[in-house]
């Protein structure tokens, strides 16, 4: 078995563990802190939004050997607009200029076909009007409306309403990040950005929904035992799926890399920026929202429960009682037959809950008797 494997496996049996739980408010600060940063980065630069939205006009010219900065400061001077020009694999220019019409793109056309000296017969010309855009657009946010409120509602049914609340707040999360990573590095806002948005809601909601799935397994019956909270059986379950999520997200983000870093960077294909940059970025603040938001929030959510509070008081007064006495506080060893018995019972409940953790072999023997039968 590999490092990792063996790693895995001693997270699900509880054997080694990190305190996502206890240490909640510290992910919290951080995620409130990329957020801020991404609604000041949406509101001061805003989005760039593409011809699709604004309307305009898009001119490829076959092979040239003028650069991408002198075309797009000849576009810029022809049309009176900002231009974004972009470099083919085939030596062409894709030449985007937006709040342009028919007469104006003939215009530019014609400007454009001097400067970079060309045919102006090989320079296509595309126009899209902004009504377009806006359609798509109004699509876009029904469809993300939708897509929430059946969220809600599945979770709700499937779960309970906590983890619904939570899940909604990830998700929420996940957008409000990748909108605002778009405002701050300047990509482009077009139909392909809408897609890959929509696409990352589902990757977040999956890894979301395994840890709660895990929770919701190992919280059944928590009341009828004494020796987790639910915070710990939350930070338990968190454990037991962290290598899944890493190896999931992990190999869900090679490919998106590879769009994004070799297919748009070198290659120089807009569109696979568009797609590959909310999804490199929707499926890594999935996997921490999931991790580092989603499970604590349901946790705070829960231990306000009445029953889950009184749970808790008992079991830090076991431990309390335990520790006094020179306990483990956990799983206090049994002292006689009667106790073992009753001990053996919770232990059967908190196995349940948790996995197991001890064994009647190993009280056995530390009580000194053989491990092959009780008398």
């Amino acid at each position: 078995m590999s490092k990792l494997g063996h790693l895995g496996a001693r997270l699900i049996r509880g054997e080694v563990g990190y305190d996502f739980i206890g240490k909640r408010k510290i992910w919290y600060g951080i995620s409130i802190l990329i957020t801020i940063t991404a609604i000041v980065g949406l509101a001061v630069r805003g989005l760039n939004m593409g011809i699709e939205f604004e309307g305009g006009a898009v001119f490829t010219t076959p092979k040239t050997s003028v650069s991408a900065g002198v075309a797009e400061r000849s576009a810029e001077a022809a049309s009176g607009h900002d231009a974004i020009v972009q470099e083919l694999g085939t030596g062409g220019l894709r030449i985007q200029v937006s709040g342009v019409d028919t007469a104006k793109s003939d215009q530019i056309k014609t400007e454009l076909a001097k400067d970079l000296n060309v045919p102006e017969a090989k320079i296509n010309a595309d126009l899209v009007g902004p009504s377009w855009g806006e359609t798509i657009a109004n699509k876009a946010w029904t469809g993300l409306i939708v897509f929430m409120i059946l969220v809600v509602i599945y979770l709700a049914i499937a779960f309970e309403w906590r983890m619904a609340i939570a899940a909604l707040v990830a998700l929420i999360h996940d957008i409000t990040i990748t909108v605002g990573i778009y405002a701050l590095v300047g990509f482009e806002v077009t139909t392909g950005t809408v897609i890959g948005l929509l696409t990352i809601l589902g990757y977040s909601l999956y890894d979301t929904v395994v840890v709660f799935d895990s929770l919701k397994e190992g919280t059944k019956d928590i009341t009828k035992q004494t020796r987790f909270t639910y915070s710990e059986i939350a930070n338990r379950s968190i454990n037991g799926t962290l290598v899944r999520s890493i190896n999931t997200t992990i190999v869900a983000l090679l490919p998106v890399a590879g769009l994004l870093f070799i297919g748009g960077g070198f290659l120089g294909a807009g569109m696979l920026n568009d797609i590959s940059l909310s999804l490199f970025v929707g499926l890594a603040a999935g996997a921490y929202s999931s991790i580092f938001i989603a499970t604590p929030l349901v946790a705070d959510l829960k231990e306000r429960d009445p029953q889950i509070k009184a749970l808790k008081k008992r079991v830090l007064a076991k431990r309390a009682s335990a520790a006094a006495k020179g306990e483990s506080g956990e799983a206090p060893a049994p002292q006689d037959d009667d106790d073992y018995d009753d001990d053996q019972s919770d232990g059967e409940a908190a196995t349940a809950v948790v996995g197991p953790r001890h064994q009647p072999a190993s009280r056995n023997r530390g009580r000194g008797r053989p491990s092959g039968k009780r008398r």
